[in-house]
């Protein structure tokens, strides 16, 4: 299996680049433009690998793009390329629509013609999947769970470029018959998180005594996903789903926010103790503009049609994050000191 993955040095890009070469023995070719959130450094455990390369490389240059499918010569697209943090979006969302609606259109295109180019066998077997988030479904109330027929109501620029990266997905498919799948996740967490989300963030910062910030009264709810469930279930899709579909991969963990950072400082006091206790560190700041008051994933089509289960649940795989990130300082330290250090982004200025 030859298989090309897009953004495949960023956070859950690597994991499942990681999963396809050392678990399920697949030809990888790593496609990243290595922008701040890319880091080679989470491909380490892949590197030297004769089933794999890696190709420095912006899906929005065609050319690049195109020369990547003939020489390669992929079976499989598996699309995450993608600008991800809505904190940055608020500030910098022309960066968002570049590479997540352009980016998405120029990667279709080169697919396209590239899996038009095909015949028999090798054309009937490609598959793109899509890779996307349940921010596209807008805020959630008191009840209920996203599904794949939930309609489409994106709050941030981050979530409303995803959304139209998968319109444009979905109308590939459609419209020109590219055998393409959607995925759309809940909030991921684990080893090789970019700093700049909320689990490394406060796991650092408590490491170094900075505030822990909490957006407005940490009520906020999201449903976690351990990235090493969804590198899973991502190859899973792209293996079995039926084309044309979305499948909601979730974790069935809800947490409000406030919780989540009380977790991380339990697991602290205990293995990296202080003098106080960590939670000491919790700052509450103003919440951020368009906050989704609650995602929550209904992953029952990915789990009975194609039989996918989540093997960590949060105590479980928040354990093993915090764990990580102590044993890992070599990883974590040139980004804090060089790339981002912790302070608050996406904060809009006040115009009087």
């Amino acid at each position: 299996m030859r298989i090309i993955v897009t953004g495949g040095a960023g956070f859950i890009g690597s994991a499942l680049v990681r999963y396809l070469v050392l678990e399920e023995g697949a030809e990888v070719l790593t496609l990243d433009k290595l922008t701040y959130a890319g880091y080679l450094a989470n491909l380490a455990p892949v590197e030297g690998k004769p089933n794999h390369q890696f190709l420095r490389a912006d899906i929005c240059d065609e050319a690049a793009v195109t020369e990547a499918f003939s020489s390669f010569k992929p079976e499989r697209i598996y699309h995450l390329a993608a600008e991800s943090h809505v904190d940055r979006s608020i500030t910098g969302a022309a960066d968002f629509v570049n590479t997540n609606v352009i980016g998405t259109f120029t990667l279709l295109q080169a697919a396209r013609a590239y899996w038009n180019g095909l015949s028999g066998d090798a054309k009937d077997a490609f598959r793109f999947l899509h890779v996307s988030t349940d921010e596209v479904y807008g805020s959630l109330g008191a009840t209920g769970l996203f599904t794949e027929k939930t309609p489409y109501d994106p709050s941030s620029p981050y979530s409303a470029s995803k959304a139209a990266s998968d319109h444009l997905a979905i109308a590939w498919g459609r419209t020109y018959g590219l055998p393409t799948v959607v995925s759309n996740c809940s909030n991921n967490y684990g080893p090789y998180h970019f700093p700049e989300k909320l689990i490394p963030l406060i796991i650092l910062n408590a490491l170094h005594g900075k505030p822990l910030p909490v957006y407005g009264d940490g009520s906020n709810i999201r449903d976690w996903l351990y990235v090493d469930d969804h590198a899973r279930a991502l190859h899973l899709i792209a293996s079995k789903g039926r084309l044309g579909e979305t499948y909601n991969v979730g974790g069935r963990n809800e947490r409000k926010n406030i919780d989540v950072v009380r977790s991380v400082c339990s697991i602290l006091d205990r293995l990296a103790p202080k003098s106080h206790p960590h939670s000491d560190l919790i700052t509450y700041v103003t919440d951020r503009p368009g906050h989704d008051a609650r995602y929550a994933i209904d992953a029952t089509k990915l789990e009975t049609e194609l039989g996918w289960k989540a093997q960590e649940n949060f105590d479980t795989g928040i354990e093993k994050t915090v764990a990580w990130y102590l044993a890992n300082e070599a990883w974590w330290r040139p980004l804090r000191d060089k790339v981002y250090s912790g302070e608050r982004l996406g904060v809009l200025e006040t115009v009087k």
